[in-house]
């Protein structure tokens, strides 16, 4: 079973909205409630591709099992350096590694890019996975902000991790 991490194409779409879909139901790594349909699944890979920001999908014998992209941490000018992750592991094949592909290849392309830190915005303070694999990427967690979301019949807390991208910030952007 050979497994490989890629660069998205429109053609994957349809299985990272069907992985997305499972995790807006079922899980709390999300806060959205309703899963978007194909077209807005497309929409949002084409305004993360147009930033100049990667989209990636793990294959394992052609199948996607699971994705991961940087967007923008928030839109005022102040945060152009910064850049957030979001990770998508299939539920039928969490616990292989998957996700350790996925952020190992995003963190590497996203150090190519002028991005200086990476922030992790982790649904539920109890998602031991999640934080697990930041931590062990170098992420360090820098806060919680308790009960900030309703989903799925409790309060759920979000977990803040960060870490630098390449000299993160010892120098002034546009030394890179």
């Amino acid at each position: 079973m050979g497994k490989l991490v890629r660069p998205s194409t429109d053609g994957d779409m349809e299985e990272v909205r069907r992985i997305y879909a499972h995790e807006v139901f079922y899980g709390l790594s999300t806060f959205e409630e309703f899963a978007p349909d194909l077209a807005e699944m497309m929409k949002r890979r084409q305004g993360v591709l147009a930033l100049g920001m990667p989209h990636l999908v793990a294959e394992m014998d052609g199948r996607v099992i699971g994705y991961a992209y940087a967007s923008r941490h928030r839109p005022r000018p102040a945060y152009n350096h910064t850049i957030e992750n979001s990770v998508y592991v299939a539920r039928d094949m969490r616990g292989t590694g998957i996700g350790k592909m996925l952020l190992a290849a995003l963190i590497e392309e996203c150090e190519r890019g002028a991005w200086r830190q990476i922030v992790a915005v982790i649904g539920d303070s109890d998602n031991a996975g999640s934080i697990g694999l930041h931590r062990s990427f170098g992420f360090r967690q820098v806060g919680i902000l308790r009960s900030v979301g309703f989903k799925l019949g409790r309060w759920v807390d979000t977990v803040i991790m960060q870490r630098p991208l390449g000299e993160g910030d010892t120098s002034l952007p546009g030394n890179e």
